[in-house]
Parts: structure tokens; C-alpha cells; sequence
């Protein structure tokens, strides 16, 4: 295959270079123009582009008339870059001529080099092979150029040949770079391409303000080598005729190599708003990395210069579709935190069932929420991620069909989530679980890990909690959503209560849900110590300020729990049916947590209902759980 297709190229490379240049031009234009009508995704891709570089002072007409002039350039350009080598030296230099010649003649040229190399950094812009084309141009010195090679090796001759007809050497960028500092050492010039995504070899920095991998090669080779560093651009300006713009040289010495590579990229702002339908724009210059699109481990790190601010950078936004249930919320904030922390320019919503949402609002991290209204169908809820704006990701952490069918409708191009997914057909990226049949890892603790293969840093400690000032206030929570094997017997509560008034001036405050109303009514009545009973009588902001204002929270396994544990509030939580190292509260505070459990043969067993005798609830004595408490609120 790859020598038919060599063979192929090599006939219609010989039918172009037998038409006069013009015609190659014109009819580059129309074959341009051909591909711009009968291939829309590169349409979109082009538009997209230009938009992410000039925002909204362009107009979607005024995109689209730069992307149609585009295509007509890149296929006339093409099609004379064959054409270009079967030309005499006379009859290339007719087609062209230079702005701001003396840069050209002082460094490129070398009038005022004195003896050290260049570095033409060279962008795909016009008919950039030009640039391989010039050696007659630079006369006394040598020049040559970096190259990526093809994968099919005739091809890469064929190309490479018409670079070398010229005298250009050509350097392999992954085999032959000696060859190309040794040129430079020996006061050559040599080209470098620097425009493309570099992916694991670049360092990310702003182009147009939004976050590129960037290659640091025509920067790193001119300081390693002492040679000068300009940026050379070529620009289209009628028919089968150009100009060549050379800038002045970049100071390299003594200089991070960052820097000047964020020198480079100010140099191709400013030559695409010169000539914008001569830019490569069907090129993903902004790629989206695989898997690692959180940079915090990237090779060459990020770079902003010293006058930006995050405000400056374009977002880069992520969608997290969070859990349904309070406790899996609560125990997914370690990773949204760590996620944030992923990327400097990261802006992250958070899509959300409404009765969580204040949770979500409480959490620093987080820019934005959507609601998803209760009863909300999968293509209503993709309307609302639609009309929130446009997001590069979706994490999804349920396991659910349904939320991955929201966000492939609203076309959101990276959906991620993990390799068990329900919906793994609708998803583009998976995650790893660990599979045991007893884990042990924490579900928070899971969640990071899967976090972490996305290029996420592990999060920083969470602000410490003030503890409130005023007379001391105990939240008791006696239900569990779940099931009755998950709660202590109320009875043992009220003693608890009881011994614990006794000892401390407290009040105690009962909450829970609505369908909990009867938990509290039974442990109010007739108690002698102060108590306010709010089970079943606050929204979730409402129970977020009433925990805000507790010294303890006395609790079961529950959403309330993993609550408290966020907002950082100490905690005494009695464990039965469940497993404390999957699901248990792992902040730490000031007194810490304190898990009560008496271990039973048949625990954990996960059911919402016990089939037997309560054992695991049963055995833990009310002297414990007292003793847990007061030793949480009496200063040791």
C-alpha cells in the first residue's frame, strides 16, 4: 500500500509541475474550495478556531467568509508547492518579495549575525514549503530545516527530495537534531516549525489567551547553540504571488526558555491578524490532551506571563455531573476540589439534582451549578446544559444511563466516566476502578484515584473550620434514608441524651427528613433538657446553617454525616450494617471524628433491613457512645 501510494503521488506530482504556476493557483483554489463545500467538519473545526482566537469581535459571518478564503488559499498553496521546485531560481524570486527586508538581510541572510547561526522560526502559514525552498536566498550561509517525518518512507523521500533539490539540509526533529545544532554552531540558518500542538512535548502557555501545548524547539536550539532566533512567515497577496516577512531577532540569553517560546507565540498573533486566511486553522492548534486533559503533571509544566491574570485566560470547562445522594456528594468534594486544581484556567459547573444544590454552592471550588429539575426528562436536562454554555468536558460520577445520555446530547465532545459505566456507549473516555471483592478503599479515596488518571494533582487540605462561638449546641441525627439497619435504637439515643444534659448545658438539636418526623417527636417528648426538634422541618441550606452553628454532630451512617464531615464539623458517628473505611467521614478536625462500632460476624452486610437480631446495633452500649461524646466536647 504505501508504494502504490507513492507511485500515486509521484504521477500526479509530475501532471502539477508540467501547468504553469497561475494555473496551479487558480485550480488549487477550486480544489480548496471543493473540500471547504464536501467537508463540514473541517468547517466547523476552522470556525471554531477563529473564534477561540478572536472572540466575539468576529461576527459567525465574518468566520465564515475567513474559513471559505482560507480553504481557497490552502488548496492554491498546496497545489504551487509542488508546483515551486520544478521552477528556476529566476522564476521563483519573481513570485516573490519581502517586508522588512533588512531583517531578512541583517539576520537571515546574516549582514549583521556576526558569524552565529539563526533560528528561522517558521509557522504554517501561506505557502510555508517556500521556506524549504530558499537556500539560493541566503547565500553565503548554509541552511537547513527541521522536519517531522512521514510514516510511509517513500513519501517522506519524495518530500525531503524537493527540500534537498535546493541544497536545504533536512534534520529528522526525533534522529537528526545534532545535525542541526552543528549547522547552527557553524553560523547556518535552519528552520523550525513552531506553530503546531506539541502535545507531551510542549509547554502549555496562552495563544490568543487560551492554553496551548506549545513546542519549545526553535527557542531551546537557538540559546543551546548561541545562535540568533527570528520568526519568518510567508503571506499570500495574489495570484501565485507572495511575501516573505522576517521579525527582529528574539533575546535568547540569559532568558527562560518559556519566555522566549511566549515571545514566538506574540509574534503569531500578530502575523495571523495580519493575514488571517493564511493560518493552518483546520489544524486542532487547542487539542484536547488524551488522557491527561488536567496539566498538573505535564512534562514542561504551564506557563503564564508575568502580566497575565486568570481572568485573561480563555476557560477551559468542565461539567460534573454529581452523584444523586447527599453522602455520595459529600464524599465526591475531595475530587472536585482536586479536579479545579487540575488546570489554572479550569471553570467548573457542576450539574446538579436541585435538592443538592446548596451543597454544591457551599463548595469554594465550584463556578457554577445547573439544576436538574425534579422529573426532568434526559433532553430537557441536555437543553439546560446547552443554554449554560459551551463545555470542552463532562466527568460523570453516577453509574447511570441517564447521565450519559444528557450529556451526548448536548454534544459535549469529551464524556468521561468510569469502565463499568451503564452508559459506556454514549462516553468517550473511561476511568479504571479497582476491582476486589472486598475492597478496601475508600469511596472518596476511589474517586481521587480515578481523578488522578485524568491528570488531576492530589487536593490541598480543605480551610480549617472556626468553631462557633456561643452556647454549646449537640445536632442529633436518629434516621437513615437507607434502611433501619443502619439506625441505633431510639431508645438508646434518649439515654444518651439524658446522661449528656446532665454533665454539659447543651441543647440538643433533632434533625432529619421529613419522613423522619415521627424520630424526632418521639426523642423531644417529655425530654427535661433544652432540645429543639428540626427533624423533618429544613430544606438542605437551612440544615447546612444549623450544622455551621453545632459544636457535634451525634449521627448514623447518613448524608447528614458526610455533610457535617465537609463543613468540618467534629463528628461521633455509630456504625452497623455498613463499612466505616468504604463510607466513613475522613476530614480532619479539631476534636476528630470519632466512629463507634461493634464488630459482628455478619457485618458489613449492606442490607437496609437486619434478617436477624440487630446484633451490630444492639451490642454497642449507650455508656460508649456517652463516653464518645463527652470526650468530644470536654476539653482533655
Amino acid at each position: 500500500m504505501d508504494r502504490l501510494l507513492y507511485l500515486l503521488a509521484l504521477v500526479l506530482v509530475s501532471l502539477i509541475r508540467l501547468l504553469p504556476i497561475t494555473v496551479c493557483f487558480v485550480l488549487g483554489q477550486f480544489l480548496g474550495l471543493l473540500v471547504w463545500a464536501i467537508l463540514p467538519g473541517y468547517r466547523r473545526l476552522s470556525k471554531q478556531n477563529l473564534h477561540i482566537a478572536f472572540g466575539s469581535c468576529l461576527t459567525d459571518a465574518k468566520a465564515a467568509a475567513i474559513t471559505r478564503a482560507h480553504f481557497a488559499n490552502l488548496g492554491a498553496n498546496i497545489l504551487c508547492s509542488i508546483k515551486i521546485p520544478a521552477l528556476s531560481e529566476q522564476q521563483l524570486r519573481s513570485r516573490l518579495s519581502f517586508d522588512q527586508e533588512e531583517n531578512w538581510i541583517d539576520w537571515i541572510v546574516g549582514k549583521k549575525a556576526e558569524g552565529r547561526g539563526t533560528v528561522a522560526a517558521l509557522s504554517h502559514s501561506g505557502n510555508w514549503e517556500i521556506n524549504a525552498q530558499i537556500a539560493e536566498f541566503v547565500k553565503p550561509r548554509r541552511a537547513g530545516c527541521v522536519y517531522q517525518a512521514l510514516r510511509n518512507p517513500q513519501m517522506d523521500d519524495l518530500v525531503n527530495r524537493d527540500r534537498r533539490s535546493r541544497g536545504v539540509s533536512t534534520f529528522d526533529r526525533k534522529k537528526e537534531m545534532q545535525g542541526a545544532a552543528t549547522l547552527l554552531k557553524e553560523g547556518g540558518v535552519c528552520g523550525v516549525l513552531t506553530d503546531q500542538h506539541a502535545g507531551n512535548a510542549g509547554i502549555w502557555m496562552p495563544l490568543f489567551g487560551k492554553l496551548a501545548s506549545t513546542s519549545p524547539l526553535a527557542a531551546s536550539l537557538a540559546q543551546r547553540t548561541g545562535a540568533l532566533l527570528a520568526q519568518v512567515s510567508v503571506r499570500t497577496v495574489g495570484l501565485a504571488r507572495w511575501v516573505i516577512h522576517t521579525s527582529a531577532p528574539i533575546p535568547t540569553e540569559g532568558r527562560d526558555i518559556a519566555e522566549i517560546t511566549m515571545d514566538l507565540n506574540r509574534l503569531l498573533e500578530q502575523e495571523i491578524r495580519t493575514s488571517p486566511a493564511d493560518w493552518f486553522w483546520v489544524h486542532n492548534r487547542w487539542k484536547l490532551p488524551y488522557p491527561d486533559f488536567l496539566l498538573s503533571r505535564v512534562k514542561r509544566g504551564i506557563h503564564l506571563p508575568s502580566e497575565f491574570t486568570l481572568s485573561d485566560l480563555q476557560s477551559f470547562n468542565i461539567l460534573v455531573r454529581s452523584p444523586n445522594w447527599l453522602g455520595d456528594a459529600c464524599m465526591a468534594v475531595p475530587a472536585i476540589r482536586a479536579i479545579k486544581a487540575g488546570r489554572p484556567d479550569l471553570r467548573l459547573t457542576i450539574l446538579s439534582p436541585a435538592k443538592l444544590a446548596p451543597l454544591w454552592r457551599e463548595i469554594p471550588e465550584v463556578d457554577a451549578v445547573i439544576e436538574i429539575p425534579a422529573k426532568a426528562s434526559p433532553w430537557k436536562v441536555s437543553k439546560l446544559i446547552r443554554k449554560a454554555g459551551r463545555f470542552d468536558v463532562a466527568i460523570l460520577l453516577p453509574n447511570s444511563v441517564r447521565s450519559a445520555l444528557e450529556v451526548w446530547l448536548a454534544g459535549i465532545p469529551r464524556r468521561v466516566g468510569r469502565d463499568i459505566h451503564r452508559g459506556k456507549r454514549f462516553l468517550n473516555q473511561t476511568m479504571s476502578v479497582r476491582r476486589e471483592l472486598h475492597p478496601t478503599m475508600h469511596q472518596g479515596a476511589e474517586l481521587l484515584a480515578m481523578i488522578r488518571q485524568l491528570g488531576a494533582p492530589e487536593p490541598g487540605a480543605p480551610a480549617p473550620r472556626i468553631a462557633p462561638i456561643g452556647p454549646l449546641r449537640i445536632a442529633l441525627c436518629p434516621g437513615a434514608e437507607y434502611g433501619s439497619a443502619k439506625r441505633w435504637p431510639l431508645d438508646c439515643y434518649r439515654e444518651v441524651m439524658d446522661t449528656v444534659s446532665t454533665r454539659l448545658d447543651c441543647t440538643w438539636v433533632i434533625v432529619g427528613t421529613a419522613k423522619e418526623t415521627s424520630l424526632g417527636e418521639t426523642l423531644a417528648k417529655d425530654f427535661h433538657g433544652k432540645v429543639e426538634n428540626l427533624c423533618g422541618k429544613t430544606t438542605l441550606p437551612e440544615l447546612i446553617d444549623q450544622l455551621k452553628g453545632c459544636h457535634l454532630l451525634l449521627t448514623n451512617d447518613t448524608g447528614t454525616m458526610h455533610l457535617a464531615d465537609q463543613l468540618g464539623v467534629p463528628v461521633v458517628a455509630i456504625f452497623g450494617s455498613t463499612e466505616p473505611t468504604l463510607t466513613g467521614p475522613t476530614n480532619t478536625t479539631t476534636p476528630p471524628h470519632r466512629i463507634l462500632r461493634h464488630k459482628v460476624e455478619c457485618s458489613p452486610c449492606y442490607l437496609r433491613e437486619c434478617p436477624i437480631d440487630f446484633r451490630c446495633m444492639k451490642e454497642l452500649s449507650i455508656e460508649t457512645v456517652e463516653q464518645a461524646v463527652l470526650e468530644s466536647l470536654l476539653p482533655s
